[in-house]
């Protein structure tokens, strides 16, 4: 919940869907059919704001320093929307970058600066990785056989079980710390 009457909620389409094929009439009641009873009575129905086909795609730039350009959020880094980590992403980037540009302006090294890239990337890379898991954990992806689908549903099955597992979405969810 974004806040307590807005909401972003994405559906699963196949990537060459044209989005004039998704009135808000057809959004609301594919939402519902894919949720519980309970949760798709509850649900509140009203004009999107937005929509879009989000592709489910990574990318990283590497490195995220080129000379005195310094790369920060989606210039470097791409995260599909599963794992919701891009705003966290460019924060934290935004985040080091300010802490290297006063370090090398109040104390005219460039210390911070030259590691700037390493230390963003061990975070995106974290991140990157919890968005491919979230994603392949709630997505279906064509090519998948019926092996792939049975790992998919364990996985999901063991983080249902697991306090541990859960502990580990809680963290990654929430976001590493800085």
């Amino acid at each position: 919940m974004r806040t307590p009457t807005r909401s972003r909620s994405y559906l699963q389409v196949p990537i060459d869907e044209s989005i004039a094929n998704w009135p808000d009439e057809r959004f609301w009641e594919e939402l519902r059919l894919r949720l519980d009873p309970e949760t798709a009575d509850a649900i509140v129905a009203a004009p999107s704001v937005e929509k879009a086909i989000a592709p489910l795609r990574s990318f990283v730039a590497e490195p995220m320093r080129f000379g005195r350009l310094m790369l920060c959020g989606d210039a470097a880094h791409i995260v599909p929307p599963t794992g919701a980590k891009g705003l966290n992403l460019a924060v934290s980037d935004a985040v080091y970058l300010f802490e290297a540009l006063i370090e090398h302006y109040s104390e005219k090294s460039d210390a911070g600066l030259d590691v700037y890239s390493s230390r963003a990337l061990a975070r995106v890379w974290k991140a990157e990785r919890f968005s491919w898991w979230m994603t392949t954990l709630l997505h279906t992806f064509p090519g998948q056989n019926s092996f792939d689908r049975r790992i998919q549903k364990s996985e999901r099955d063991y983080l249902v079980s697991s306090q541990a597992a859960q502990t580990v979405l809680a963290e990654n969810y929430v976001g590493l710390l800085l």
